[in-house]
């Protein structure tokens, strides 16, 4: 290939909407295909002519679909030097998607002599470690169709000339850097709420919290230095045709320091008029492990 190939794999678990995402993907002018063995996608890719982006939908329907193999597939799709590579994550809580399967009267394909909701539980579990790997998530639980399409729109297809999303994540350096980053900053050098009994079961998005990491004398400097630089660096990124740029910010536990400064970057760059995303990848994680009895 001359040119670089923008590919974006669709996947989620069933019913939170990836098969509309495909579509509108398609709507926009992608080469939509969905639930080609996963096998042949790297050669597909390899062999295609990048006249047009490919939307490729990939869920636990494939043929020979395995949750090692979907990251060893992105895994190689992102070290070829003439792709752009995109994993986007339909995801949607397990009351909602329960719902759905009721409203249809579907079988879960994951558990089909099962009930839907040991499916919902099952597909849930075999997607955690590809959620965690995702460069955009979309949650649908709170969305009708009008409404994703105007999401997935607002991601791949920004109005008004050259545009620039930005997701904004926390996470936890025990746990290794996430996959993607652009700009990575380390905030292990604030005062840790850790240590403060009272605050030790809170993360950074509670108050308290966040004003115990802002009282650090080290802080202002650090946040007003950090946002200065996003705001200069940004319009060059623009003009330079960048997309999506993906921003982090590391503690030791991804719970406190990290959440508390990514909490409070995002709101000065979407209160500038910036388009941001923001995901807490250790909170998520946790919510993943709490399961209803």
């Amino acid at each position: 290939m001359t040119a670089q190939q923008r590919v974006v794999l669709v996947t989620g678990p069933s019913g939170a909407g990836r098969s509309t995402a495909i579509h509108v993907l398609e709507d926009l002018g992608f080469e939509a295909i969905d639930n080609l063995p996963m096998g042949l996608l790297v050669r597909l890719v390899d062999s295609s002519e990048p006249t047009r982006p490919m939307a490729l939908g990939i869920d636990t329907r494939n043929r020979d679909f395995s949750t090692i193999g979907f990251i060893e597939l992105a895994a190689k799709l992102g070290r070829m030097e003439d792709v752009e590579l995109t994993i986007l994550y339909l995801d949607c809580n397990d009351e909602v998607l329960l719902r759905r399967f009721s409203e249809t009267r579907r079988r879960h394909p994951v558990a089909t002599d099962a009930s839907p909701e040991t499916g919902v539980r099952q597909e849930k579990e075999l997607l955690a470690p590809i959620r965690e790997i995702a460069d955009t998530l979309i949650d649908t639980s709170t969305l009708n169709v009008h409404q994703l399409r105007e999401e997935v729109e607002r991601w791949f297809a920004p109005k008004g000339g050259r545009h620039l999303a930005v997701s904004v994540e926390s996470f936890s350096y025990k746990r290794g850097l996430p996959r993607g980053l652009d700009m990575v900053f380390d905030c292990r050098f604030l005062a840790n709420p850790y240590w403060r009994p009272e605050l030790r079961a809170a993360d950074g998005r509670n108050a308290d919290v966040a004003a115990y990491v802002q009282a650090d004398a080290n802080y202002g400097a650090f946040f007003d230095r950090v946002v200065d630089l996003l705001i200069e660096l940004l319009p060059a990124f623009r003009e330079e045709g960048k997309a999506h740029l993906s921003i982090a910010f590391g503690c030791t536990g991804g719970q406190h320091r990290s959440v508390a400064v990514a909490e409070a970057v995002a709101k000065a760059l979407a209160e500038g008029g910036q388009q941001v995303a923001i995901r807490h990848r250790e909170m998520e994680r946790r919510a993943l492990n709490v399961r209803p009895e």
